[in-house]
């Protein structure tokens, strides 16, 4: 069984920062692709961020270029989503998910939501204005 734990989520002014992080437990995450989701009240959940199976390579949306960042710690079984500048539209409820498959790669993979096979119950960001 893999569980997956988000924290980091909370109230910050627009131009603020936060770091969410998402403990995995029960698969080493050298054997899982890993990525961040976001809803919003009324809105799909739209993909963020995906860091590969093999840590190489990472993918984002175009809104959060040069503002996100996803790593991960091998050591602590745990994938980071640095988010500097928010804005005001960031606001959502942040998801991480976990790719167990083993075939496939690359950016329209982990961007596609039914990739994922397991995920957290999701951390609220709220960016003020």
């Amino acid at each position: 069984q893999v569980q997956l734990v988000e924290s980091g989520g909370g109230l910050v002014q627009a131009g603020g920062s936060l770091r969410l992080s998402c403990v995995i437990a029960g698969r080493t995450l050298s054997s899982v692709g890993t990525g961040w989701f976001r809803q919003a009240p009324g809105v799909e959940r739209e993909f963020v961020e995906a860091i590969s199976r093999s840590g190489y390579n990472t993918y984002y949306t175009d809104s959060v270029k040069g503002r996100f960042t996803i790593s991960r710690d091998n050591a602590k079984n745990t994938v980071y989503l640095q988010m500097n500048s928010l804005k005001p539209e960031d606001t959502a409820v942040y998801y991480c998910a976990a790719d167990l498959g083993i075939y496939y790669t690359g950016s329209n993979y982990y961007r596609d939501a039914a990739t994922y096979d397991y995920w957290g119950q999701g951390t609220q960001v709220t960016v003020s204005s």
